[in-house]
């Protein structure tokens, strides 16, 4: 998308597979990218491969220290904030019945809420610029349910209303909040899977294979650039048809 050259842009997560590959087709249209995680190795080795980005290395729990990433992340960017990509999250999987508050409070607060925090400051910025994109990166289990994932499929769930919420409010801002909803995608996580239910998922998939991190980066940088302004508060699923809304 030529129309993302020199935009100024953040990613959050982006140093697992799917912040990778997002990172790479934001360089590859000419962004200016600030990628930031929690690890400086992997932050290092990202600034090493996409020399011209910028890294911060923040953990988004920090909820008392998010305002001030935005401000700096904004400031090492230039000073104006094009787009932020929403894409850190973490799981911590148990059966309900045994699920610890902590187990629930972390996911809820490190995926939705510091989520609504991270897209509040941005859109202060934004509204500076009289213009903004705010991508959210939800899941398909947001919108189907998993077994052992109720912290987690809440989260997911509780971003999706939090963005068409967002959206409603900002639309007369010239501000466009929407989601992309990764179906099962090849990435560290879904190398874990057991092979006997890695065949039973892409037995449910009626394009029949995991997709690729790049389906759902190519997503992205559609709602990233001009040729979806008029699209607001919308889910785009990546899933290979798993789950049609």
């Amino acid at each position: 998308m030529n129309d993302l050259k020199k935009n100024n842009i953040i990613v959050t997560g982006a140093t697992g597979g799917i912040g990778n590959s997002i990172v790479k087709k934001l360089y590859d249209a000419g962004a200016n990218i600030l990628a930031t995680g929690t690890r400086n190795e992997k932050l290092e080795k990202l600034k090493k491969e996409f020399q011209n980005i910028q890294i911060l290395k923040f953990d988004i729990s920090q909820f008392e220290d998010l305002e001030n990433f935005i401000d700096d992340a904004t400031k090492q960017l230039g000073g104006k904030l094009d787009c932020i990509i929403n894409n850190a999250g973490i799981t911590q999987d148990n059966l309900a019945i045994r699920m610890s508050i902590n187990e629930w409070k972390k996911v809820i607060d490190i995926n939705l809420t510091s989520t609504f925090l991270i897209s509040k400051f941005a859109i202060k910025k934004m509204l500076k610029n009289k213009k903004g994109k705010i991508i959210n990166i939800t899941s398909i289990v947001g919108h189907t349910g998993n077994l052992g994932q109720t912290n987690y499929t809440a989260s997911k769930a509780g971003i999706v209303a939090m963005s068409k919420s967002l959206a409603i409010e900002y639309a007369k801002k010239n501000i466009n909040i929407n989601c992309v909803s990764p179906g099962f995608i090849k990435t560290a996580m879904t190398d874990k899977i057991d092979e006997k239910y890695k065949e039973f998922i892409i037995s449910k998939i009626p394009s029949a294979r995991l997709g690729e991190p790049e389906d759902v980066a190519n997503a992205v940088i559609f709602l990233a650039s001009s040729q979806s302004d008029y699209i607001n508060g919308e889910t785009l699923h990546v899933n290979g048809g798993m789950y049609m809304a």
